[in-house]
């Protein structure tokens, strides 16, 4: 069988999207912890999802006659917004200016096994032999990632501030799993463009109080923020926010879930070397394996449920 180079190249381009959209995605890591060094949380996610939201607007328009939302749909829309933007991300911003964006990033690949619980534990879901081997390799790995092994063995105290961060960190995730599945139900009525829309509405509006809060506590801090903040905004509303959700959305229709999963490892691969290069993150052994661990408890972990794999855009 002969294969044409435009065949083979055309063939690439889902994975090359989908590739770029999870290398923007483990940038994004490095990317808010640097920009939380100058913005304040609630501030950079009014702007990150107002702005975000101002972008959509031309897709929006194209697609203006077939977005009809159901006044019986604005509760279950409003509390997905509030778990998947709001509380999710606030949880999230909270957690890695506390935390390293090393365990961050490692952490955040355990959400799809949060999933796989929720819906074991509260939907009933059927849950496979594998699937518990995967949850029980995650846990542990989550668990190395912390350094807690290390620490009972040197006797050196576990850093506070640090462990509170991951704890962070992995509550953003439950709130955002529970969030995603309750618009499980909502997918089959929007589409991924409207209702990813739909949640950035109810992100800016619920930041913009505290965002004004903070603005008002100190007004000066707009005028201290430097080109590290600026270009990490943009980062964060242009690539990671808006470019990667349509870069993995195409490849995911191209490609199909099972593929596009594969590539969620890539994050934390990126944003630990960035971290330790950029931020001077120290990586232990126990990470290296913890990190090795919870990479092949979500493979595992996640095998046969389509639905818990796709939890992607705006999560960080």
């Amino acid at each position: 069988m002969k294969f044409h180079p435009a065949h083979i190249a055309k063939s690439s381009w889902p994975y090359l999207a989908l590739l770029t959209a999870h290398l923007v995605w483990g940038v994004n890591f490095v990317a808010a912890k640097l920009t939380l060094t100058e913005i304040p949380a609630m501030s950079l996610a009014f702007s990150r999802f107002f702005i975000a939201l101002l972008l959509l607007l031309p897709f929006l328009w194209v697609e203006r006659k077939k977005i009809k939302v159901k006044l019986a749909d604005l509760p279950l829309l409003f509390i997905a917004g509030s778990l998947t933007i709001t509380l999710s991300i606030t949880l999230f911003y909270a957690g890695i200016s506390r935390t390293t964006a090393t365990d961050a990033s490692v952490l955040s690949l355990n959400v799809p096994i949060l999933s796989v619980l929720i819906g074991w534990w509260f939907l009933k879901e059927k849950v496979y032999i594998i699937n518990l081997v995967g949850i029980v390799f995650a846990l542990v790995g989550a668990i190395l990632v912390i350094g807690l092994p290390s620490i009972l063995v040197s006797g050196k105290p576990l850093s506070s501030e640090r462990l509170v961060g991951d704890l962070l960190i992995v509550l953003g995730g439950l709130s955002w799993v529970a969030g995603a599945i309750l618009t499980k139900k909502l997918l089959k009525e929007y589409s991924s463009l409207s209702l990813t829309a739909i949640l950035f509405l109810v992100g800016t509006v619920s930041f913009s109080y505290p965002a004004l809060r903070e603005y008002l506590a100190d007004p000066q801090w707009i005028y201290k923020v430097t080109y590290i903040g600026f270009t990490g905004l943009a980062y964060i509303v242009v690539a990671s926010s808006i470019a990667a959700f349509f870069l993995y959305e195409w490849g995911l229709h191209k490609a199909g879930i099972i593929k596009a999963n594969l590539f969620q490892y890539i994050e934390p691969l990126i944003a630990t070397t960035l971290a330790v290069f950029i931020l001077s993150e120290d990586i232990s052994y126990s990470f290296i394996i913890g990190s090795i661990l919870i990479g092949l408890g979500v493979y595992w972990g996640t095998i046969g449920k389509k639905f818990h794999h796709h939890h992607r855009a705006h999560r960080h």
